[in-house]
């Protein structure tokens, strides 16, 4: 066989590959809508008085209050209680320095163990 032979049997197979790959035109496809004309101008209407949801700021409206079950009293403590705890971002939050409720120890006792630390009475000699 001739090369010009070999290279137009390629050409043809490569054709004919290329024809089976390719996709078939449907058409115009049909609309099929389940609400009628006046229904949509109305949506249309309503839509276009409303605020725009894609202007700067959108969403950065102030929030509804929501209406709850829950006492104002009730919500104002748990916000002194919040506001007073640690806070959980802060750095180092939770390295393994405990709180002492107050109260549980005594401040001389305390002081005692600082002072004691401080001028080395309980080192263990080098």
């Amino acid at each position: 066989m001739k090369t010009s032979q070999i290279i137009a049997a390629a050409a043809l197979s490569m054709l004919a590959a290329a024809g089976v790959q390719a996709e078939t035109y449907q058409g115009v496809h049909s609309i099929s809508s389940a609400i009628g004309r006046a229904e949509v101008k109305a949506q249309a209407v309503v839509a276009a008085h409303g605020e725009d949801p894609y202007a700067e700021g959108a969403s950065s409206r102030i929030a509804t209050v929501p209406s709850g079950a829950v006492a104002r009293a009730t919500v104002r403590s748990g916000a002194v209680v919040a506001a007073h705890s640690a806070d959980p971002y802060a750095e180092g939050y939770g390295q393994g320095v405990t709180r002492v409720p107050a109260g549980s120890v005594y401040r001389a006792t305390v002081r005692a163990e600082a002072r004691a630390v401080a001028h080395g009475v309980d080192q263990l000699p080098l």
